[in-house]
């Protein structure tokens, strides 16, 4: 992967649709770095495991989480709580509170081993964006759900390129709701100064992207990395006003790198 070092041409510009935001908000996982990946294998492994040691009779209750559909639909950008407790629920498992913390905290275990041995890298088109806007005198925020944020950031050599940072263990000090809520985004353009209805959010996630909407942000950009073929309609219909594929594409200006 290309550095996320490589530096802005003098030519690097926010593209149009950004003319207007005087802010934007990052989620993490997924949009500034690779670490969706991670977050997924950490999730099957946690909930394949689970489902192994409570068999049933219905085969659509027991089959294995994929990926790509459940951890779209059910787990990303929420909390491992919230993401747990939802997948179990969609297959039918009586839960309690011992049960969802237990999946969660495998997951959580799995998740901070493969982080530490393997790390993640950003995308260089996301850097790019980042430092186009900055250089336009447009603030950053990251944000994201999981208490890893600023690790996975430092990792990646990337944390410093943000203004503020909101991660998950903010979002419970402070007592946030999670998305779908727009609780977290809302305090991050706090944090920047600057009013939702003047900022844009950047996600990747279903709930994500309806937080934006929620919090009434001018813009709600959905990235979509998947090789699905519905991931893009899913999240217009969630709230995304635009759609990319990467986040260079709102770069104005200069060759692609």
């Amino acid at each position: 992967m290309e550095s996320p070092y490589t530096p802005v041409t003098s030519r690097d510009a926010p593209a149009p649709v950004l003319r207007d935001v005087r802010a934007v908000v990052f989620d993490t996982d997924g949009v500034i770095t690779d670490s969706a990946r991670v977050h997924a294998a950490a999730w099957k492994t946690a909930f394949d495991a689970f489902l192994s040691a409570h068999p049933s009779e219905d085969p659509a209750r027991c089959r294995p989480f994929d990926v790509r559909d459940d951890y779209l639909r059910y787990v990303d950008g929420k909390s491992r709580l919230d993401g747990a407790a939802d997948f179990l629920a969609a297959r039918g498992i009586e839960l309690s509170d011992e049960t969802v913390r237990a999946v969660a905290a495998d997951k959580e275990r799995l998740f901070v081993q493969r982080l530490r041995e393997h790390g993640a890298d950003a995308y260089p088109g996301t850097i790019r964006l980042v430092r186009a806007l900055r250089r336009a005198g447009v603030p950053c925020a990251a944000a994201s759900a999981s208490r890893h944020a600023g690790e996975l950031l430092a990792r990646a050599g990337v944390l410093d390129l943000f203004d503020v940072l909101m991660d998950g263990g903010e979002a419970a000090r402070l007592g946030l709701a999670g998305k779908p809520q727009p609780d977290l985004f809302l305090e991050a353009v706090r944090r920047l100064g600057v009013p939702a209805d003047g900022a844009a959010v950047v996600e990747d996630a279903l709930a994500g992207v309806e937080a934006g909407r929620r919090g009434g942000f001018a813009l709600v950009v959905g990235v979509d990395r998947t090789a699905g073929t519905d991931t893009r309609a899913r999240l217009l219909r969630h709230g995304a006003d635009i759609v990319v594929h990467d986040l260079g594409e709102l770069v104005a200006g200069g060759a692609p790198k």
